[in-house]
């Protein structure tokens, strides 16, 4: 059997057909969903980019962060972003020893600064230049080129600094062929018809988009926005107070988000219309899965805020289609991770997971759509924790000085913070962080971090 990773970055659950979005046209991934098993309470347990890929190459949790080393000469400062450690054994590495042809197509850059570690057991294609990758130093981007990216009120250093070398890696696309999500896509669909008939495989299909900044092809945004004329929103300001961005400036980047998601989806569709086309579909297992969402102007919130745990961040698309068509259609209440992913691979193709691991094995949710010891859910962001179970979700900082608690039958959107008069259910939820971070939160908060925490709060 073969098995296809497609891990898709700042993929919103609420922005795919499948889970009831009727504005977003995401046809492709529904089709796959369809026949799918379709996990309806899917979450990372810890955020952002790399924690999770860590924890679904090695179903091991990166929450609690024990230590924390910044890494030299990486400009982001993240619990958890780290290498994958050189003792935890990669899904790759396991699966090479059974002599499975393993490659690894990305343009989600981050893997592969230096000793990440995120190649190991591949062979692997980095597709270059997305976001603030390093990668061309011309043309020079001059002021004027970039102020129609900026929002009227003006726009944070940083994000200024990324658009600059963004849009210097993306001067010369002429195509949507050039674009990051089709040349990642169509280097898998390339691989598979150069390697088709070899022996087993094992792809992992890892698309940075729909990751800001959000530029798809111009009529990707009419399908959302047609005839805008303002300034073109492509990426936010990380703040916790939208008032910088205009009425229509909000609307038009969310126009540009959707744009990107149904790209990412229009090339979801070539690569299964090329499976199918092989005669792949009935000995391949497909795994789909996004690392985390977005905020887009939710809870007052743009960007990827640690303190906004809410369903737009923290809730991910994920589902499985199994080569015969188990479990075609069926909706999985029951909570689960992404690392997950690694042991249920490891079972469809017969493989034993090293020892310990934290993720389990998804397939027994088949037949009994409940998983006894996990009844509540935790994720961890730098300094900052969430934890729901069916009836509440709790999100607090480690020293618990502001607290949110939410009523998920009631207030499912969680607009109402309940916490002030119910310090009893606050401590029972920040119990239930206590035991999976076994007993201890560190606190890792250095001056650099709460520098990085107020340049998030800063006004436009």
């Amino acid at each position: 059997m073969n098995v296809i990773l497609i891990i898709l970055d700042t993929l919103r659950k609420d922005h795919v057909g499948i889970y009831g979005n009727k504005w977003i046209k995401t046809p492709n991934m529904d089709r796959l969903a369809k026949d799918s098993i379709i996990f309806d309470n899917a979450y990372p347990e810890s955020l952002p980019t790399i924690p999770v890929r860590r924890a679904i190459h090695t179903g091991i949790r990166c929450f609690p962060f024990k230590t924390y080393n910044p890494r030299k000469g990486d400009m982001v400062r993240a619990m958890g972003w780290e290498p994958i450690p050189e003792k935890q054994v990669t899904l790759a590495e396991i699966l090479l020893k059974r002599r499975y042809r393993n490659v690894f197509i990305t343009d989600t850059y981050h893997q592969f600064k230096p000793s990440m570690n995120f190649h190991r057991g591949f062979k692997f294609y980095w597709i270059r230049g997305q976001e603030g990758d390093l990668y061309k130093s011309t043309p020079k981007i001059r002021g004027k080129d970039m102020k129609k990216y900026f929002p009227k009120s003006g726009i944070s250093a940083h994000m200024a600094l990324v658009l600059d070398q963004y849009l210097k890696n993306v001067a010369n696309r002429n195509k949507e062929e050039d674009y990051f999500a089709p040349q990642v896509f169509s280097k898998a669909i390339n691989w598979l018809e150069e390697t088709k008939g070899s022996k087993k495989f094992f792809l992992c299909i890892d698309s940075f988009d729909p990751h800001e900044p959000w530029d798809p092809p111009q009529h990707y945004r009419d399908m959302y926005f047609p005839n805008y004329d303002g300034q073109e929103i492509i990426t936010p300001n990380y703040l916790t107070n939208i008032d910088y961005l205009t009425p229509d400036e909000l609307k038009y980047m969310r126009a540009c988000y959707a744009g990107e998601v149904t790209m990412v989806d229009t090339w979801i569709g070539k690569l299964m219309d090329k499976v199918i086309d092989l005669g792949l579909l009935d000995d391949t297992f497909i795994f789909c899965i996004s690392d985390h969402g977005h905020q887009l102007g939710e809870h007052n919130m743009t960007g990827k805020i640690p303190w906004g745990l809410y369903p737009e961040l923290i809730d991910i698309p994920f589902f499985i289609r199994h080569p015969k068509g188990l479990g075609k259609g069926k909706h999985i209440k029951s909570f689960v991770y992404n690392f997950d992913v690694f042991p249920t691979i490891l079972d469809v193709l017969d493989a034993t997971p090293p020892n310990p691991i934290d993720g389990i094995n998804l397939w027994k949710l088949l037949d009994n759509d409940y998983i006894e010891d996990r009844k509540f859910v935790t994720c961890g962001f730098n300094s900052y924790v969430w934890v729901r179970d069916e009836n509440y979700a709790y999100i607090t900082d480690y020293k618990r000085k502001n607290e949110y608690l939410f009523d998920l039958k009631k207030d499912p959107e969680q607009n109402t913070n309940i916490a002030k008069e119910n310090s009893e259910l606050n401590q029972k939820m920040f119990n239930m962080i206590l035991k999976d971070a076994d007993g201890e939160l560190i606190d890792h908060s250095t001056s650099l971090m709460k520098k990085i925490e107020e340049w998030y709060k800063m006004e436009p």
